[in-house]
């Protein structure tokens, strides 16, 4: 899974105020055009600049590549409950067969059998997986999750994420994405 960003739309990545990425997956980008509202807003710092210039007849300003945010934003601790943020703490995959491909998501313990719709009841599974184990609990069928269903941390989220870069990253957000990972020794 990759998220697609074109170079040529010139996008910002945004920073919080302590200079780390807003999200990592998907990765927080803003377009040039919210960029320059923002910076015209006095909402934001420039951190670094693409060789871009925008005009009009009484203003010329290059192109922000990073921008952080004047304003400390505190990140939520858990992140929605959401089909995509599923996917991501399973990392796109079949917690049954490890398949990436044509995923949906299951209750571990049907719905049927007093199922919730919650983070520890619900496992991303590709359809076949999903009709195969239909009604029925994982012991009774056999087919134990990979991973036990949990909710995840935001923290959580942004370490998986950092497994599914962008298509493009520019030279100027290098110095920002990444450097609060474990150095291998």
């Amino acid at each position: 899974m990759t998220i697609h960003v074109s170079p040529q739309a010139c996008p910002a990545l945004v920073l919080n105020a302590d200079f780390r990425p807003l999200s990592y997956y998907p990765l927080s980008l803003w377009n040039w055009q919210d960029a320059i509202k923002a910076v015209c807003l006095d909402r934001v710092h420039i951190v670094s600049e693409y060789d871009k210039v925008v005009r009009s007849p009484s203003f010329e300003m290059r192109l922000p590549s990073v921008i952080s945010l004047k304003d400390y934003v505190q990140p939520a601790k858990y992140p929605a409950f959401t089909r995509f943020n599923v996917f991501l703490r399973d990392r796109f995959q079949c917690q049954y067969c490890g398949s990436r491909h044509d995923l949906t998501f299951d209750h571990v313990l049907p719905r049927s059998k007093g199922g919730r719709t919650t983070w520890e009841n619900i496992v991303a599974a590709c359809s076949p997986c999903n009709l195969r184990k239909a009604n029925r609990t994982p012991r009774e069928i056999g087919m134990i999750p990979r991973q036990k269903p949990f909710q995840p941390t935001v923290h959580d989220l942004h370490n998986n994420g950092r497994a599914f870069p962008p298509n493009y990253l520019h030279d100027s957000w290098l110095d920002y994405l990444y450097w609060d990972i474990e150095l291998e020794p």
